[in-house]
């Protein structure tokens, strides 16, 4: 049996950028069109609604992992809720689950799971960064941190490092 690969999308919720919502759909949506689950923060908000959403619209499977315990602020392009009752805790639990952490925008949330997926060795792409989160995020030296702006090259990137 083939191994199912998550790959994990990280980014902000409101205070996500029009650019940041057209990239997190389009990702999710290649992402699913390349037989991947989309593993997300699970709200319906910002990126983690977008990128559900562009997954679902290309028949994909989403995994949200939810800071409630009661679902109550799950998105409809969920379809595997984990309610962890964790808050930003959870933030541990997406990278860990995930093969492949992407970083799309970046807000407090999305930098602590970069940083926590850099702690636990997982490979990291990062896409639509500030300069200065770049350059925050290359100050850690880490060899499997790749940023892009083009979502054509992902896929090169997830099979290098898988």
């Amino acid at each position: 049996m083939d191994k199912k690969i998550i790959i994990g999308i990280m980014g902000p919720g409101s205070s996500a950028t029009d650019n940041d919502l057209e990239v997190a759909f389009e990702l999710g949506k290649l992402l699913a069109e390349n037989h991947y689950y989309v593993l997300i923060g699970g709200r319906a908000s910002g990126v983690m609604e977008a990128a559900m959403k562009g997954a679902k619209s290309a028949g994909g499977t989403t995994l949200g992992i939810l800071p409630s315990e009661n679902g109550e602020d799950q998105s409809e392009f969920v379809d595997i809720p984990i309610k962890t009752g964790m808050g930003s805790a959870r933030n541990n639990i997406n990278v860990l689950t995930a093969d492949v952490v992407i970083g799309v925008g970046i807000g407090p949330g999305t930098a602590s799971e970069i940083a926590l997926a850099i702690k636990a060795q997982k490979p990291i792409l990062l896409l639509n960064q500030s300069p200065e989160s770049i350059s925050f995020f290359q100050e850690f030296r880490y060899k499997d941190l790749v940023i892009t702006n083009k979502l054509e090259e992902l896929l090169k990137h997830i099979d290098a490092v898988l």
